[in-house]
C-alpha cells in the first residue's frame, strides 16, 4: 500500500495532522473507529467521501510509523 499517495499533512489543515488527502478526515479518527470496532462499511457510511483504499491508507501509514519508532528506556 502507497499510503503517501492518500495520506498528507499540511500545517493549514487540521494543524497539520496526517489526515486523508482532498479530506478534513485525521488518520487518528480513522484509526480510532477501528479500534472501537467500526467496519470499514460503517466508516464509509459515516464518511462517504473516503473510500476502503483511504482507511488501508491509514492503517499503511500507522505501520510505517510506528515501524520506525525508537523507544528508550527510562530509568525507574
Amino acid at each position: 500500500m502507497e499510503w503517501h499517495l492518500c495520506i498528507v499533512s499540511n500545517p493549514e489543515i487540521l494543524y497539520g495532522k496526517p489526515h486523508i488527502k482532498g479530506t478534513r478526515l485525521a488518520v487518528d479518527l480513522i484509526l480510532e473507529k477501528l479500534s472501537l470496532g467500526e467496519s470499514f462499511e460503517q466508516i464509509i457510511e459515516s464518511y462517504p467521501q473516503i473510500t476502503a483504499a483511504n482507511i488501508l491508507a491509514c492503517l499503511a501509514y500507522a505501520t510505517a510509523y510506528l515501524r520506525n519508532e525508537t523507544i528508550y528506556p527510562i530509568a525507574a
